[in-house]
């Protein structure tokens, strides 16, 4: 049996379905979490997001990545 996107599609939508059903029966737990989730989110965002635009553009190198001594 092959992966392919229509077995992607059905397991996204039974992860959905699942996660409706669990919050509604559980929303007054889920709310209870809430802050300790946007604390934990913190963290894994400074590891995670790829620490690409940190403003260490402009140190003396051009687009090509030569030294500018002009």
């Amino acid at each position: 049996m092959r992966w392919d996107r229509n077995w992607t599609l059905v397991a996204a939508s039974l992860g959905v379905i699942f996660a409706f059903f669990l919050l509604r029966e559980h929303w007054a737990h889920a709310l209870g979490l809430s802050p300790y989730i946007l604390l934990l989110a913190c963290p894994l965002l400074h590891l995670f997001h790829g620490h690409g635009g940190h403003g260490h553009g402009g140190h003396g190198e051009d687009r090509l990545g030569k030294d500018e001594t002009r």
